[in-house]
């Protein structure tokens, strides 16, 4: 008697040739950033300590921070994601990143289900296959914990994908379903402002959506979502002190200075475009490299009209809803671009502040879409003369990119993890050092000090000087009080800066007899006598 074959659940369900290679592109994404990770590539820095510290706190039940030390906007989630590896397995900035690596993989997932939704399958392939790649401005903004993005994209992501499937119906829990979209947007919002433009984009995909839901219990489900998701937010500003307000961070947060819209606008699209999608090397972007910026705000035009035409071509919501979300990504990404545009930094400078444009990751199935379908039309022979030129122009575009995006990759790989390995080397000679000879008790820079702290689990504590050594950004007060109080507290400056020629001025011919040791870059001063230049 012949027996039944077995039945083949969902799980076992074969993955098509355009996803089978997504697979293992997104694979080898994962792997590639994990072998960075594993080596502490790019090199930590005082900003990323900061989350570290923040996370070793809130795992040793110290303190539960709702905004970064020293910051009243930016959210501390990496903290929180990073607390329970850290109290397991103590300081160490590979562990700080896990959960950043997690949340790429996670990020890649969910911009692969969603391109195949509002795009083709091989298209969301070739999407995947872009964001593998990773120049070293690119893998600093998704590895190092910095705040806001990586777990930003994931949430934005997922609300769109919840605006897709409450249009084609094909989310039985819609009011569930709506109250996730309400807690993902607060989240956002606690987590980065710069999330703004994306979070408003994808809640007026949700009004178009489901605007007849949210006039029941979804929409009581979206309020109090969003409300459970910004509540630490919420709570903090109630009883914080004065001058903690969003329009007192605001203020504080912007700057006076008002360089020409020219220039503003070659930092941010010249530079700033390419340098966070990718196609550049971190010291900067060559001409032809600018061209591809310059072309951006056209390639969002572009896919705004198709869009817009295939919204009015379609009929019924679930047809129309991947041009909505098109539309979606496409004014999350003018307006982020815009925001930027409107900032200094963005003339004064645009290679360091290009991580303001990270979040522009999200719109590239929305940019690209044009070219792709016109690649397609001229390969598959079904455009006229003029679509198949432009069909061709398009592939090759499209071809560049790719050729483009593997070979600054290729470059960061052979060239940039040498130099970021042996930064990371000398900060962690400097952390051994003191941690073993002393002194405990330090002043030093801004990117010395927090840096120093964590790799030596708070062992050693610094206070942050300026070049003139006076008292500079002490993002947590603990440190520069404990070093306040210390009876002979050390210097550690870094060989030939300002800040190192200005202590041997103050210490005059006590300078050679007050330097104790050399480690890698830096260099340690004990001077007998206590110098605190500014009381």
């Amino acid at each position: 008697m012949s027996q039944p074959l077995p039945r083949r659940g969902r799980w076992r369900r074969r993955l098509d040739p355009p996803a089978l290679v997504a697979l293992v592109l997104g694979v080898a994404g994962v792997g590639y950033r994990l072998l960075l990770t594993l080596a502490t590539v790019p090199p930590s820095n005082s900003d990323e300590a900061t989350f570290g510290l923040a996370a070793l706190h809130i795992a040793a039940g110290q303190e539960q921070p709702v905004f970064l030390y020293g910051q009243h906007y930016m959210g501390v989630l990496e903290s929180y994601l990073a607390a329970p590896l850290l109290a397991l397995f103590g300081p160490s900035w590979p562990v700080l990143r896990l959960p950043l690596l997690a949340l790429y993989a996670l990020f890649l997932w969910l911009i692969h289900r969603l391109t195949r939704r509002i795009g083709s399958p091989w298209f969301a392939t070739l999407i995947v296959g872009l964001l593998a790649l990773g120049s070293e401005r690119v893998i600093r903004d998704q590895l190092t914990a910095v705040g806001g993005r990586p777990e930003g994209k994931v949430a934005v992501l997922l609300m769109l994908l919840v605006v897709v499937g409450l249009a084609r119906g094909t989310l039985r829990l819609r009011r569930l379903a709506v109250g996730l979209f309400g807690l993902l947007a607060g989240v956002a919002v606690w987590s980065d402002w710069l999330l703004l433009p994306y979070v408003g984009a994808a809640t007026l995909a949700l009004l178009w959506a489901a605007r007849r839901d949210l006039l029941g219990w979804a929409g009581v489900l979206l309020v109090a979502g969003f409300a459970l998701g910004v509540s630490p937010m919420i709570a903090y500003y109630r009883t914080a002190g004065p001058g903690t307000d969003p329009l007192s961070v605001l203020q504080q947060v912007h700057d006076d200075l008002d360089p020409p819209l020219a220039q503003r606008f070659a930092g941010a699209v010249l530079e700033g475009v390419p340098l966070a999608t990718g196609l550049c090397p971190v010291n900067g972007c060559s001409r032809w490299l600018e061209g591809f910026g310059l072309l951006y705000p056209v390639l969002l035009v572009i896919a705004t009209v198709v869009a817009v035409v295939a919204y009015l071509r379609a009929t019924g919501r679930a047809a129309r809803v991947a041009p909505v979300v098109h539309l979606a990504l496409v004014v999350g990404a003018a307006l982020t671009l815009l925001s930027y545009i409107r900032t200094s930094v963005a003339a004064t400078d645009p290679l360091a502040n290009a991580r303001y444009l990270a979040l522009l990751q999200l719109s590239l199935p929305a940019v690209l879409w044009p070219l792709w379908q016109a690649a397609v039309a001229a390969l598959q022979g079904t455009a006229g003369v003029f679509g198949r030129l432009a069909g061709t122009l398009a592939a090759a575009f499209l071809a560049a990119l790719a050729v483009t995006a593997s070979l600054i990759t290729v470059l960061f790989i052979t060239t940039g993890t040498a130099a970021s390995r042996a930064n990371e080397r000398a900060a962690r000679e400097l952390a051994d050092t003191l941690r073993a000879t002393g002194p405990h008790e330090v002043y030093g820079t801004y990117w010395t000090c927090n840096r120093l702290i964590f790799n030596t689990d708070e062992e050693v504590a610094c206070g942050v000087l300026d070049d003139e050594l006076n008292p500079g950004n002490n993002r947590y007060p603990a440190y520069w009080d404990r070093v306040a109080v210390a009876s002979r507290p050390g210097y550690v400056v870094e060989t030939g800066s300002p800040q190192e020629q200005r202590l041997r001025q103050l210490l005059g011919e006590r300078a050679d007899a007050s330097l104790i040791s050399d480690a890698g870059e830096y260099r340690v001063y004990h001077p007998e006598t206590p110098l605190r230049p500014w009381q």
